[in-house]
């Protein structure tokens, strides 16, 4: 099994050293217990000096011996479920793939791993069988030997039951588990070798998650929800970015958009001196993740574009131009997002965000009632956008009336988020102006990718120029986007005549 991974279902037991291993073979679905399988199991687990992974409940190990001898990382997806990924080991056994370390290093953040435990097992293994000799589940009979290492080492010695399933049900499990209470044995007191490995130097583990905000939350609990949630966006596509994956780039980008947007929002509430700053540090982060992503669209529109040109007035090799100089640009946008994400710059800013959700700059006006404070804050940002429209309709037409409509699409992107964050209050009428502000926002978007087409083809066109190719098309392309855009405008003022009042309150 590769870096890919698979989900991992098991649970595990602590066990006195005489206690036999009770009857499994009359379990639900089981048809008879396979001949026991003995392994001596070597395996070296790898942390940071402050086991940043071990208190996300993260193990990163390379094992020798049993059949699945390699790098193993296992990450947490429910209480007795975790996603594997296994790699080989390579010609030097000391270099961690690279496979793996592009699942971690938005916990890393530039710390380097080390040995911190070694763990010595000797592993009974029993295969729980079903119909057709399908295996159902494994359950093992580990011997383990512990060392910690480190400036207070610690050996300690212990036996457990593991019981992992294969092609069996949750059931089977549940099953299992009363069997062996049974015999006297409880589920572990530690969540895995490791942890009890680590014994008192193990981190208390991920906190448990506050509830849903509702309609009498306070608003500190309203803004915090809504920003850990981004947050946990950020982790969860940081190592699909790190792979190039486009989508998990948008999602990403939107996602520090929203944490930028909601300090905004509730920046009355916030000590600026904390919120100002990474604000900053939000945009520039969503900028260089939008490099690539807004060259690829850019291209599909002129692609699209040059293929509506009516034959015989394609003059010179344009699309080849086109997609000659947006591959240049992607190629160079994806590698400035590996060396951000890579960068001591960005992991300042992830652990920044950690301490803004683990100690809130709030002022004490956060803990009013969410209800009489939220819509106040939603309503100043329809204000906003509201100005930027009148300001947009008052602006003569050309390159000042295109900035201006960009302003008000930004303003709308910015009542959206605000929106969002008051659905726990009043869903329904939070969704309403979470739509009507998307629809502003798609059509001004449309509007400013047209205010950037143009510009676009004016640089092709005299690129061009410069090598003696015709450039016909591209002023062809060029007016047929001017009048597009001309048209959008129309539309979105039209659109914005139905556009709601911010009465998330009433």
């Amino acid at each position: 099994m590769t870096s890919e991974g698979f989900a991992e279902i098991e649970r595990k037991f602590d066990v006195n050293p005489a206690t036999p291993l009770p009857p499994l073979h009359d379990l639900p679905g089981v048809t008879h217990v396979a001949p026991p399988v003995e392994h001596h199991l070597d395996a070296l687990y790898f942390d940071t000096a402050d086991l940043a992974l071990a208190g996300r409940r993260i193990t990163l190990r390379r094992r020798a011996g049993g059949d699945d001898a390699g790098w193993h990382l296992k990450l947490p997806v429910a209480a007795d479920e975790r996603r594997e990924m296994r790699e080989p080991v390579g010609a030097d056994p000391d270099v961690i793939p690279e496979a793996i370390l592009r699942l971690v290093r938005v916990y890393l953040r530039g710390r380097p791993l080390m040995p911190v435990v070694r763990l010595r097992t000797l592993r009974v293994v029993h295969h729980l069988v079903g119909r057709d000799d399908a295996v159902l589940a494994e359950v093992c009979d580990d011997s383990v030997q512990a060392e910690r290492f480190g400036s207070e080492p610690l050996n300690q010695a212990w036996r457990e039951w593991e019981i992992e399933l294969v092609d069996g049900s949750r059931a089977l499990l549940d099953a299992a588990q009363e069997r062996l209470s049974t015999v006297g044995v409880e589920p572990a007191a530690s969540p895995s070798k490791l942890a009890r490995a680590l014994g008192d130097l193990a981190p208390a583990g991920t906190p448990v998650a506050p509830e849903r905000p509702g309609p009498d939350s306070s608003t500190a609990d309203v803004l915090l929800a809504y920003l850990r949630a981004q947050v946990e966006a950020v982790t969860a596509e940081d190592p699909l970015v790190r792979e190039s994956d486009v989508e998990a780039v948008h999602r990403m980008r939107v996602a520090t958009r929203r944490l930028r947007s909601a300090l905004s929002t509730y920046g009355p509430l916030l000590d600026a001196g904390v919120a100002d700053p990474l604000r900053v540090e939000l945009r520039w982060i969503a900028g260089v993740l939008g490099g690539a992503r807004d060259a690829q669209v850019m291209r599909r529109r002129l692609t699209h574009r040059l293929d509506l040109e009516p034959t015989g007035l394609t003059a010179g090799p344009v699309a080849p131009r086109i997609d000659e100089h947006f591959s240049t640009v992607v190629r160079i946008s994806e590698a400035d997002t590996r060396s951000a994400l890579d960068s001591d710059r960005y992991f300042r800013l992830l652990d920044t965000l950690d301490e803004l959700l683990a100690s809130p700059p709030l002022y004490r006006t956060a803990d009013n009632p969410a209800r009489k404070v939220v819509p106040g804050l939603v309503r100043a940002d329809w204000k906003h956008l509201r100005a930027a429209v009148r300001a947009a309709r008052r602006t003569a037409t050309g390159t000042e009336r295109d900035a201006a409509l960009h302003e008000a699409r930004k303003r709308a992107k910015q009542l959206r988020y605000a929106a969002e964050t008051a659905a726990p209050l009043r869903s329904k009428r939070a969704a309403r102006l979470v739509a009507a502000a998307r629809q502003v926002q798609e059509i001004l978007g449309d509007h400013q990718d047209s205010v950037v087409a143009r510009g676009e083809l004016l640089g092709l066109g005299m690129k061009a120029f410069l090598f003696n190719e015709n450039a016909f098309t591209y002023g062809r392309m060029h007016a047929v986007e001017e009048a597009g855009a001309a048209g959008t405008e129309a539309r979105f003022f039209t659109a914005w005549k139905d556009f709601p009042s911010a009465s998330i309150d009433k």
